[in-house]
């Protein structure tokens, strides 16, 4: 018999083993060293005399390991840095300038955001807050994107990226000298940029040289027909033909040229010259000494023509010695429409 003063019988830690007899079964037919979950279930307990393991107890429950979709990068080199390491639909904020990104298949897409909604002046002067409910106790800071609510009807992400048909007018990142390995190698950086900031159309650099004039770089049939716009989709001409009607391409300074990843050229401090090349007449022909031998040049002896953005003109005659590192522009050369928002 059991001492009666002995302690509760407890389930076994390790594998509980059954033996091949019945002399382990008390008068009431219970199985006395089976744990107590199982005791009175002879008929289902069948271990032929085989060890049996009986699960333990669930332990506490671990925590979520899903990585954050958001990144932050410095600047927007450091973001094209890591286009092939980050997975499609990742979304990246580059600090320095406020802006937001979505890796898309071609590249980055820029999102382009609403309106500021301005932290309230009467709000807390710390980031860090008290609960009420807990005294002493600190919370961390909050991201502002969880504080906010989206008022009703207003959408962060515009339904299309560009509302209105146009052909855009955009600058190449960095300023360049007039050796841009020929032609070709500056169309080849407008392609590049254009599909890293996920624009499926084509752009080309716009210069003259001495294999095209540069009123022809847009094709026939879209000359006229579309206005030439800004990255944000502000006008800039009525068409592509009045840049060349004789006014040195005048247009209004106060609608911005913007970069492929999004800063205003007329204003931000990596251009500190605000001169663009362009190596034209005014008409948009090319010039026998205006195209620094064919753009290949960056020699202070050898010249081509730019134009000062800040004049309001993009085909001012401005003999300029190649050395210079000048803005230099893409277009848009035939119209593609972006996918639209829902």
């Amino acid at each position: 018999m059991r001492d009666p003063k002995a302690s509760p019988l407890l389930a076994p830690r390790g594998p509980a083993v059954c033996r091949g007899n019945r002399d382990h079964l008390g008068t009431d037919g219970r199985d006395r060293e089976a744990p107590l979950e199982l005791r009175g279930h002879r008929g289902r307990l069948r271990c032929l005399a085989q060890p049996c393991r009986f699960p333990g107890s669930p332990g506490p429950p671990g925590s979520p390991d899903s990585p954050d979709p958001l990144g932050t990068q410095t600047r927007s080199d450091a973001l094209l840095r890591e286009t092939y390491r980050t997975a499609e639909g990742s979304v990246a904020y580059v600090s320095d300038r406020s802006e937001l990104y979505v890796r898309v298949r071609e590249g980055w897409r820029k999102v382009q955001l609403g309106e500021l909604i301005a932290i309230p002046a009467d709000g807390p002067s710390s980031a860090f807050t008290q609960d009420s409910g807990r005294p002493g106790e600190r919370i961390g800071p909050r991201i502002r994107s969880q504080e906010l609510q989206e008022p009703p009807g207003y959408s962060i992400l515009p339904n299309t990226y560009h509302s209105a048909p146009g052909l855009h007018l955009v600058a190449l990142n960095t300023p360049l000298s007039g050796d841009m390995r020929g032609i070709r190698g500056a169309d080849f950086q407008c392609y590049q940029q254009a599909r890293a900031m996920g624009l499926l159309s084509t752009y080309r650099a716009f210069l003259s040289s001495h294999l095209q004039d540069l009123a022809t770089v847009v094709k026939k049939g879209e000359r006229f027909s579309l206005p030439i716009v800004n990255l944000k989709g502000e006008v800039l001409f009525i068409n592509w033909m009045a840049i060349f009607s004789g006014d040195g391409g005048a247009f209004e300074p106060r609608v911005p040229i913007y970069s492929f990843d999004g800063r205003n050229v007329m204003t931000d401090p990596s251009w500190p010259q605000k001169m663009v090349w362009h190596g034209s007449s005014a008409a948009g022909i090319r010039t026998t000494s205006g195209y620094c031998e064919a753009w290949r040049a960056g020699d202070a002896a050898v010249t081509g023509q730019a134009s000062a953005l800040q004049s309001g003109r993009l085909l001012g005659q401005h003999t300029r010695g190649c050395s210079n590192r000048f803005v230099v522009l893409c277009v848009e050369n035939s119209y593609v429409a972006e996918p639209r928002r829902t």
